[in-house]
């Protein structure tokens, strides 16, 4: 028997490249499935047959096609969920509205696959519940003071309730607290007083510092004055003191040297002659400072009283030598 060639019709393909083509097919996604690249801080949840059988961390795997499937995909990164805007009320009853921004983590891919449903739902809610409880505990003018106390009881609260759930709540911030308008402007105007009240103390206490300023400069200056002014004085007493003691050792040289001259040899000459000069100058002096004159009795005598004058000289240096008596000299009265 002559075997036959079987050429195929235009548009038909051959029995034979179909089936190679459903094996290439099957062989395509079976690798596809088998083979699974998991990209840094992600985790893939696989489970065989239904039931949970192993995470899968960043690298390379493979799996049994058919058998094993991902289910579950979880970020290891911290994520950052909106909390939306909620109204609460304060322990004096204002109404307020909150919202704020939760951060978790997954640390068990494995719980947060069959502990809950959806973690990021249910984390939010709680966080909502939770700051209601919170806020219900304080008042309107403390909530503004205690944002951290009330971020920490809501982390605390969150951080004991997802652990089963295989998270780690890391923070939550209250975004913004909004008050009522006639809250708000209420508020305005406690502030702008409050502002008010500081200024005036504050201008306040400005005067009183610049008048202790003041009084303290007024008084220092009147310290440096008296301080000065005794200076003065004590410089001024130590002239004077001076100018008496310069004067007096000056008039004793003067007479010591009179002395010493009318003790030396013609001295007492010169001496007659000095007195009978200045006697005969003042009686001239006397003519011409008034119109009256006084005339002693012997003023044609002017030897005469020159030797009386001369006389009290001798009867002085005598005293001084030894005779304690006073002399008064008997001549004519002195001249006025």
């Amino acid at each position: 028997m002559t075997p036959q060639l079987y050429i195929a019709a235009p548009g038909e393909f051959p029995f034979g490249t179909i089936v190679v083509i459903v094996l290439v097919l099957v062989a395509i996604v079976a690798l596809v499935k088998t083979a699974r690249v998991v990209p840094q801080r992600q985790a893939h949840v696989v489970e065989r047959l239904g039931k949970y059988h192993k995470t899968l961390e960043a690298g390379f795997h493979i799996l049994i096609p058919f058998l094993d499937r991902v289910a579950y995909k979880h970020s290891l990164k911290e994520v950052a969920v909106d909390v939306p805007s909620q109204m609460c009320i304060t322990k004096d009853n204002i109404a307020i509205e909150i919202d704020g921004v939760l951060y978790m983590q997954v640390l068990d891919p494995k719980a947060a696959s069959y502990g809950i449903e959806n973690y990021y739902f249910a984390a939010s809610q709680l966080a909502q519940t939770t700051l209601r409880s919170e806020i219900g505990k304080i008042e309107l003018d403390r909530t503004f003071e205690e944002r951290d106390s009330i971020n920490a009881s809501v982390i605390q609260a969150l951080d004991k309730a997802s652990e089963p759930w295989g998270l780690k709540i890391t923070r939550y911030e209250i975004a913004n607290i909004k008050p009522p308008q006639s809250v708000q402007d209420a508020l305005e105007k406690q502030m702008r007083a409050e502002r008010e009240r500081r200024a005036q103390i504050a201008l306040s206490e400005g005067q009183r510092e610049a008048q202790i300023n003041v009084a303290e400069g007024e008084k220092q200056e009147t310290i440096k004055q008296s301080e000065a002014k005794k200076l003065s004085q004590v410089n001024e007493a130590e002239g004077k003191a001076r100018e008496i003691e310069l004067l007096a050792n000056a008039t004793a040289d003067g007479i010591r040297r009179i002395a010493e001259a009318i003790e030396a040899p013609g001295g007492q000459k010169a001496v007659n002659l000095r007195i009978a000069e200045q006697y005969v100058k003042e009686f001239g002096n006397l003519a011409k400072e008034t119109n009256t004159m006084i005339l002693p009795q012997n003023l044609g005598d002017i030897g005469g009283t020159v030797a009386a004058l001369a006389k009290v000289l001798d009867e002085v240096k005598d005293g001084n030598t030894g005779n304690t008596g006073t002399a008064r000299p008997a001549g004519p009265p002195p001249i006025g």
